[in-house]
């Protein structure tokens, strides 16, 4: 989840995105309260049971919209971007624009999500007490309640990526003083977690232990921890990547070759070069000047009947709204800059003319020679 979605508005400037896994999943929440409503007897119409239903699980969302906006402020505390929070099938994710710099850093963007999901779950809880003989309210507060409680004690479970693993990791961190020793000591208990949690599910599902649930509690729980798993995985790879390129400059990692189109070719001939070269990114020039970066991603934007009527300038990314690098700029330094602004690519510039590129394969390539190098040393 990096930052897909559909923008539906902004709080406090960050852009709030619906993946399309979102309405899967409020679809199946609200028809949950529905049931669980139903079975309260309410005595009310079905129409207006659905509304309420429908309602709850707007509340849910928004509880979690709280939730993440409660990482985004003490990460915007710190100075720390943040890009855009989206629910998603699993919750949501506040996607920030670096790591944090230090332990306390990490350990109070983390916990602040539990404590806001506490406190909700706490409020709900007073309406509900408050509700009296409103059979409607109270159902509808009391649900809230118990599934914020929810979500902030399972978020507290240690297993990264989840906010106790983060938690966890800021622990570590403190103590070793090491950032890649204590991702990885919380990424593999993340692992461990996530094997748990699958394990659990496909107990559950198979009628072994029936109180936890059923079949379709199970597979709900062994899917989240295949989730939990790989995004463990992932933050792991993630980790041994940015140690890898721990005090390398971008002059490290860019490649020199530059590949040039001209601003006047088609789009259907600029998808020949990509299949031709399996570049996925090429500086556009008119008369041996740069005037703009072309990408695969850029090419995609246009449905392909359109290909052979529009001109590569015409969907480029233009000189002026270019980011670009310097070759003393640090690697890690890049990277972040460019989680930040969504771009896969960036040239690099140097006394005024372009010198190299830095592209996804580029970094690849030089990650994938230090691993073979430390490989090789520890052998």
């Amino acid at each position: 989840m990096r930052g897909e979605g559909i923008q539906i508005g902004r709080i406090n400037g960050i852009p709030i995105l619906l993946h399309p896994s979102w309405f899967l999943i409020f679809a199946l929440i609200a028809f949950s309260f529905v049931s669980e409503f139903d079975a309260l007897h309410l005595d009310i119409p079905v129409p207006q049971l659905w509304a309420l239903g429908l309602l709850t699980s707007a509340l849910f969302f928004g509880s979690l919209v709280f939730h993440e906006m409660s990482h985004s402020v003490i990460a915007k505390h710190y100075k720390i971007p943040v890009v855009s929070i989206t629910l998603f099938v699993f919750g949501g994710v506040a996607r920030i624009a670096r790591d944090p710099a230090r332990a306390i850093e990490e350990f109070n963007i983390a916990v602040a999500g539990p404590i806001s999901s506490y406190l909700l779950a706490g409020g709900f809880w007073l309406v509900a007490r408050q509700a009296g003989s409103n059979a409607i309210l109270g159902a509808l507060a009391g649900s809230l309640a118990w599934i914020n409680f929810s979500l902030a004690t399972f978020n507290l479970i240690p297993g990264f990526p989840l906010d106790g693993g983060r938690i966890f990791r800021a622990i570590v961190w403190g103590v070793t003083k090491d950032y890649g020793k204590s991702t990885r000591i919380a990424a593999r208990g993340g692992q461990i977690v996530g094997y748990a949690m699958i394990a659990a599910g496909v107990a559950t599902a198979m009628g072994n232990y029936a109180p936890l649930g059923g079949t379709i509690s199970g597979i709900w729980l062994a899917f989240i921890g295949w989730f939990i798993l790989n995004a463990a995985r992932q933050s792991r790879a993630q980790s041994d990547a940015r140690g890898a390129l721990e005090g390398l400059r971008v002059a490290d990692i860019m490649t020199p070759e530059l590949p040039t189109i001209g601003r006047e070719i088609s789009l259907e001939d600029y998808a020949r070069e990509l299949m031709r070269t399996g570049r996925r990114a090429h500086l556009v020039v008119a008369h041996e000047q740069l005037v703009g970066l072309m990408t695969a991603e850029a090419l995609h934007s246009v449905p392909q009947e359109d290909w052979d009527v529009t001109s590569v300038q015409a969907v480029m990314l233009p000189k002026d709204k270019l980011h670009w690098a310097a070759p003393e700029e640090p690697a890690l330094s890049l990277l972040d800059r460019m989680r930040t602004i969504g771009m896969q690519q960036m040239p690099v510039i140097a006394g005024g003319s372009v010198v190299g590129i830095v592209t996804r394969d580029s970094i690849l390539r030089v990650l994938q020679a230090r691993q073979e190098l430390s490989s090789f040393a520890r052998q």
